[in-house]
Parts: structure tokens; sequence; C-alpha cells
């Protein structure tokens, strides 16, 4: 052990994979992994998908090596989907990864040296805080709501610690974990931020085609388009990936980002994997150029009543001193407990007495704090789960 680099110190299990263990306990209720319900994946159109792959003339493509930006008409099909997004742009700005997450490691390893510092929203998306540990940065708060600190001062605090701020990440539409959305100007506001400090921004929009209810944001990408003056100007790079909608487990992600970004991910990608399986991107086209809408609609339809019931249980269950949020969209609504509750400790009890698992909210801190806050996830939880699992964990809180 005394040979490991000194960046595996950095690298924690995620609790979230642990928890999920727990639902091969078939009388535990389960709140915790924010994974896509199996029930509602296109296995058909997938399985089709394969079938005239394998079958056809692309059999030989489909089993070969691929160019590491990843399969063209892939590519293609992606840059118009950003497109209407408000991102003009074309292939050469995507760049197709292993699902968004080895987005998020790429670009940790691109812009990150040791002690440099990653603005992060407190909470954050664990993932992005276990990609980037790795690469041994430093993190700073961001408020998205308002209230950050001066860019000299998140520079002195960063040149303190040897290094310079390079990037804040942050999940603007839906978050994991809160299921907040940024309005216009709390984009806005991050991509000034972003330029009064000349760092990048990452976009992670793994849950943006989710929305339940209101009007949509434009993506940072595409405000910073606008006022950039095109794709290849602009400072945030858009991780997306079709994990939520069609398949987590195909792992099939992209990056929308200048053309030099993409330059220098194609050739940490040829380092590392050459190029995410072909077979996969080509089957992913496939399915995404047929039936990707009526997809977006069919979990829509379906995770928008799980989450009013969610919502609704916690309402008449909770005890007072007990607040959560009412995402417009997403996977999860976070709940924050009173002072001097501790979640980690609560799950022990939850599972142990009233067979429940959730997620603990210190998990999310960069700095491990937010002890008295959890995540619950809705897209498993059917009527049972909810009617059953939400008066145990509260009658638990009500002591």
């Amino acid at each position: 052990m005394n040979l490991l680099a000194s960046r595996s110190s950095r690298m924690k299990a995620s609790e979230i994979r642990e928890l999920l263990k727990l639902l091969d306990q078939p009388d535990i209720i389960s709140f915790a992994g924010g994974i896509p319900d199996p029930s509602l994946f296109p296995a058909q159109a997938i399985g089709d998908a394969y079938q005239a792959v394998l079958g056809g003339r692309e059999a030989g493509t489909a089993l070969q090596y691929q160019v590491s930006e990843g399969y063209l008409p892939l590519r293609k099909w992606l840059a118009a989907y950003m497109g209407k997004l408000g991102v003009q742009c074309d292939e050469g700005n995507i760049f197709i990864t292993s699902g968004s997450q080895q987005a998020l490691d790429y670009l940790g390893k691109l812009f990150l040296s040791p002690g440099d510092t990653a603005l992060v929203t407190w909470p954050t998306y664990l993932g992005a805080l276990q990609a980037f540990n790795a690469y041994e940065p430093r993190y700073d708060r961001l408020n998205t709501a308002g209230g950050n600190m001066t860019p000299e001062a998140y520079r002195a605090a960063a040149a303190a610690n040897g290094g310079k701020v390079k990037f804040a990440y942050l999940v603007p539409d839906f978050a994991n974990p809160t299921g907040n959305t940024l309005d216009v100007k709390q984009r806005e506001a991050v991509l000034d931020l972003a330029g009064e400090l000349d760092i990048a921004v990452i976009e992670d929009a793994a849950y943006r085609a989710l929305r339940y209810d209101g009007e949509g944001v434009p993506p940072i990408l595409a405000l910073d388009c606008a006022r950039s003056g095109g794709i290849d100007h602009a400072r945030t790079l858009y991780c997306g990936s079709f994990s939520k909608i069609l398949s987590p487990g195909m792992r099939v992600g992209w990056v929308c980002a200048p053309r030099h970004v993409v330059e220098k991910l194609v050739l940490i990608k040829q380092a590392s994997d050459l190029h995410s399986p072909s077979i996969n991107q080509m089957v992913m086209h496939r399915v995404a150029d047929t039936i990707f809408d009526t997809q977006v609609e069919k979990l829509i339809g379906a995770y928008r009543k799980r989450r009013d019931a969610l919502l609704g249980a916690l309402q008449a269950n909770m005890p007072d001193g007990i607040s959560w949020s009412r995402p417009e969209g997403g996977m999860f609504v976070w709940l924050t407990l009173p002072e001097g509750v501790d979640a980690t400790e609560l799950l022990a009890r939850s599972v142990k007495e009233a067979r429940v698992a959730f997620v603990p909210g210190n998990a999310f801190y960069a700095d491990g704090t937010g002890r008295n806050t959890l995540r619950m996830s809705f897209t498993l939880a059917d009527d049972r789960a909810v009617n059953e699992g939400v008066p145990r964990l509260a009658k638990l809180l009500r002591g």
C-alpha cells in the first residue's frame, strides 16, 4: 500500500453504490438509488436495433474499432439535438463518452492539477466529487442563489492552497441531490462569475429532459453561446447522457464543447479506452433517432405521478420541523431535518427498525457537512413504497 500514488487516498466508496446493495433485500423499501425504472426501458426497440445492426452490412463496423470522437451519425444526431436546445453546433463539437460520469472524470483530468480549486454547489452530485477527487483539488463554495465571494477572494483562497480556480461545476436542471432548478438570472450570474474569474463552467445536464411542470430554461451553454458569439468561443462544457432516458447499462454520454476542448478530450480518450463501444453507439443512434421523444413523454407521465405521490405522502405524514424540495422534474426530493438530527445515524435505525432506505445528505457536501439532510428518489417508488415507507420513516422521526 505504501507504493500507491497520493491521489489514491482521495478515492472513496460511493455511499449510493453501497446503498444499492440494499435493493437485493426484498423487505427493504428503498428511496436510495437514483436510477431509472427498468420496467420503462425501451427493451424491444433496443433489442430490435441490436439485431438490425448485427444482422446487416453494419455488423463489421459495429464489432470493429471506432474513432475516438465517437460514431459519426450519433454525433450528428446529437448536434441537431443540441440545436433544438439553442446551441448551434456540428459534429466537431460533440464527443462521445462512456456515460456522462466518464466525461466528468476526463474534464477533471483535463483541468485540475493538484491544489487547484473547483467551485461546486453545497450540496453537489457525489459522483462529480468522486471523479474530481482523483486529481487532488480543493473545493470552494458556489452559491447559485447569490452571495458568492468576490473573484479576488476566490483567487486568493486558491493561491493560498498553491493552485488556481479552474472551473465551476453544477447541475442546473433538477439537481442531484436537491431537485432544484436554476432560473435564467441565476444561470447568467454563474456565467458572470466565470467570466470574472476566467474559468470554465461544467454543465451537468443528466436530468434535463425529465421536466414535469413549468417552462423549460435554456441551457447555460445556450446562454453562453449567445453572449460569446458561438460555441467555439464559449467557456461552458455541456455533459449529456442517454442513461436516464434510454438505458444506463449501454453507457453512452456526450460532451458538447468548443472544438479545442473536444480535441483535448480525444487525446485523453485515446490514452484511456480508445473509444466507447462501437455497437452501443450505433444502437443508441438508431433508438434515439426513432423513439427518443416518445420515450421522454412516457417517462414524464410515469415519474410525474410518482413525484406527486411522494410529495403528497411527505405532506400528510412528516412531523413539524422538516422541510423538503418540490422539484419540477428529475428524480429527487431533498429533505432538511431539524438541527442535531444526523441522517447517517437515522439511516442505520431506519434500515433496522423501519426497513426503509434513503441517502444521507452529508455524502453530497465537499466538506462533509449537511448531516441533517437526506435525499429520496421517487423513480422506483410505487404505491406500496410510498404508502408504507413514508409513514414508517415519519414515525421514526417523531421518536
